[in-house]
């Protein structure tokens, strides 16, 4: 294994070889004295799995809804414009998540965009 070093604001660190493209995230990070990822604290880690779980489970909890619109064919409380901002709302933060590469805030929203975009579009259907 050859072992590469990089100079930082807090002095040399070391590096290891990888597969692919990762040792320049790695010299990305270092550079920009980023955390590490995954982060060495157990509870952080955990938090960043956790949020992947949060982007899925938060939408799914709008498929009741989506059911009453669909299977029921009735919409006739929903307001449209206000499920059409939440749509517009998630653009945004998709492109937030985008720009600084956080998956679970790319997942999340886009979730949360197709979810608001049906629920608008059921209502105005029925």
């Amino acid at each position: 294994m050859r072992i590469s070093w990089i100079n930082t604001r807090g002095g040399l660190k070391k590096m290891g070889n990888s597969d692919g493209l990762h040792h320049i995230s790695k010299r990305k990070r270092v550079k920009k004295l980023l955390q590490d990822y995954p982060h060495p604290k157990f509870w952080v880690r955990l938090l960043d799995r956790f949020l992947i779980i949060v982007a899925f489970v938060g939408p799914m909890m709008m498929i009741p809804q989506l059911w009453q619109i669909y299977f029921y064919k009735s919409a006739g409380d929903i307001a449209v414009l206000s499920w059409l901002t939440l749509a517009a709302l998630n653009i945004p933060w998709m492109m937030y998540g985008i720009v600084h590469k956080e998956r679970p805030i790319v997942l999340a929203y886009f979730l949360w965009f197709l979810v608001n975009m049906s629920v608008a579009v059921g209502a105005l259907i029925y």
